[in-house]
């Protein structure tokens, strides 16, 4: 038997981590075993996730197939967006300053900062009352 051509890429953003394997085929996503449409029914997150296949113009040609934990649907999106771009780069080196000019290959560094000892949040705090 064959072995299938596969493309991988890991993909993070905020908590979450997405593993992101691209196989030769028609277009179709798969997220944690569940449809695309299902699994992110918000318009912009599905807009979001396809940039770098709609960039590179490879929409139809590559069947993607998903592993996504941690963090909520807007973190997962970008994940999947940064593990995309990745694996596009390990099918086709040449699609690298295309997505690089567009940020796609740069993790988003951006995390929740922490709550701080004795306040409300981050940076809330309780309300000031002198007397």
């Amino acid at each position: 038997m064959a072995a299938t051509l596969r493309y991988y890429g890991t993909g993070r953003r905020k908590e979450a981590v997405a593993r992101v394997y691209l196989t030769p085929g028609t277009g179709a996503i798969t997220v944690n075993d569940h449809g695309f449409d299902e699994y992110f029914p918000n318009k912009v997150l599905k807009m979001v996730i396809k940039q770098p296949l709609a960039l590179t113009e490879t929409v139809d040609k590559f069947d993607i197939g998903v592993t996504v934990d941690g963090g909520g649907p807007a973190g997962q999106a970008g994940a999947i967006r940064h593990g995309i771009s990745r694996a596009l780069i390990v099918y086709n080196a040449e699609l690298r300053p295309k997505l690089k000019k567009e940020g796609l290959l740069t993790r988003d560094s951006r995390v929740k900062e922490r709550k701080k000892y004795g306040q409300k949040g981050a940076r809330a705090r309780f309300q000031f009352s002198k007397r």
